[in-house]
């Protein structure tokens, strides 16, 4: 069948890019479904830095790709030996392909599957094969394994988990992303206790999500950093104890909001000059968790020392340590049960077509997050 979709043929277009127009709105050729594998018809797909990342280059990907992986939308037709979707089902799209059977899958920690990553990195789908394709045949890769800016998209079941057709897609969607990486940061990578003191730099989509996690969890002082004072502002209203504009005094600010430095610390930014100042924010004894794509290139200083003699955890967090099957549904109760806004992490709706400008405006921090809708 024929599909419209968001394809970046080149990395590392100059922004703006309303004029640079990196992402190309085409005609594609979708092949059916094939084993374990499913039809959807997009419903809606939000726009992520980790979609940005690979327009500027910082990470890199095979070319060319249709981007997106944060999306929700309806099965229309399932592939041999399909068990846990049917027709008609609605679905959240996870971004990591979590397979069941692998080492870190039987260990519950599905962010780390082995076979979802190796088709990840190579823009397949987890059966290693590729079902988007230009007129002239080649294969356009799969961002993900699911390329979700495009009106149908076929995917692995082990990247769909079916959810209730209650939601508006444009909600559906950020559970696949912007809520398992943000919230999951704080409640699984995290731990955060009740009582708790927790920082989060960033207040993006993901980092807005956190920090809802953190209120979520019973942290007793939750404050959010970032530069753009309507997201601090924002991040009041969604329960933060406290806010700290970016900027050189950002680190003392914190340490001084919670007595000489946050039991947690999140970062969000993708930055390793943020995540070197998430670290000096965070108390003797206590957590720094990064869920930042930063340029391969950046390299992270921080005291060595200050590992063993302040007992320090630097850890990194994918996926928000979550299992997509498990966590995506509890999620969603709990933003059902009004306990966590999802809602209000959106910034606005698009159509297909306005894609490059809506990247400008994420790129820029004025946008949390933007959905496309089908």
């Amino acid at each position: 069948m024929r599909t419209r979709a968001a394809v970046l043929r080149e990395m590392g277009a100059p922004a703006p890019y309303a004029e640079s127009q990196p992402l190309e709105i085409v005609e594609l050729e979708l092949d059916p479904p094939g084993p374990g594998e499913v039809l959807i018809k997009v419903g809606a797909a939000g726009l992520c830095h980790s979609d940005l990342s690979v327009i500027n280059g910082s990470r890199p990907r095979v070319m060319p790709m249709a981007l997106g992986h944060e999306a929700a939308g309806e099965v229309v037709e399932v592939g041999p030996g399909v068990e846990s979707l049917a027709v008609g089902d609605h679905a959240v799209l996870a971004f990591v392909p979590a397979c069941g059977a692998c080492g870190p899958c039987r260990s519950g920690r599905a962010a780390l599957c082995e076979p979802g990553a190796a088709a990840n990195a190579k823009g397949t789908l987890l059966s290693g094969e590729i079902r988007l394709h230009d007129d002239s045949g080649q294969p356009i890769y799969h961002h993900l394994g699911v390329s979700a800016f495009s009106d149908h998209i076929v995917v692995s079941e082990r990247s769909a988990v079916k959810v209730s057709p209650q939601l508006p897609w444009e909600t559906a969607a950020l559970f696949g992303c912007a809520v398992l990486t943000g919230v999951g940061a704080a409640i699984r990578s995290a731990g955060v206790r009740p009582g708790d003191s927790v920082a989060v730099f960033g207040l993006g989509g993901v980092g807005l999500a956190a920090l809802m996690g953190a209120v979520l969890a019973g942290a007793g002082t939750v404050i959010g950093s970032d530069p753009i004072a309507e997201k601090l502002e924002l991040a009041r209203s969604l329960g933060a104890t406290g806010t700290v504009a970016a900027g050189p005094d950002a680190v003392e600010q914190v340490r001084e909001m919670t007595g000489g430095g946050a039991d947690i610390v999140i970062e969000t930014v993708g930055s390793a000059a943020v995540l070197a100042e998430a670290y000096a924010a965070t108390g003797r004894g206590g957590t720094t968790v990064t869920v930042g794509l930063p340029d391969p290139a950046q390299q992270l200083e921080i005291p060595a020392v200050s590992l063993v003699a302040e007992e320090r955890t630097l850890k990194g967090s994918y996926l928000g340590s979550c299992v997509p099957a498990l966590d995506i549904p509890r999620f969603i109760e709990l933003f059902q049960g009004g306990r966590l806004p999802v809602d209000t992490l959106l910034t606005g709706t698009l159509a297909l077509e306005d894609v490059n400008e809506a990247f400008d405006r994420l790129a820029s921090g004025q946008a949390a997050r933007q959905a496309i809708l089908f």
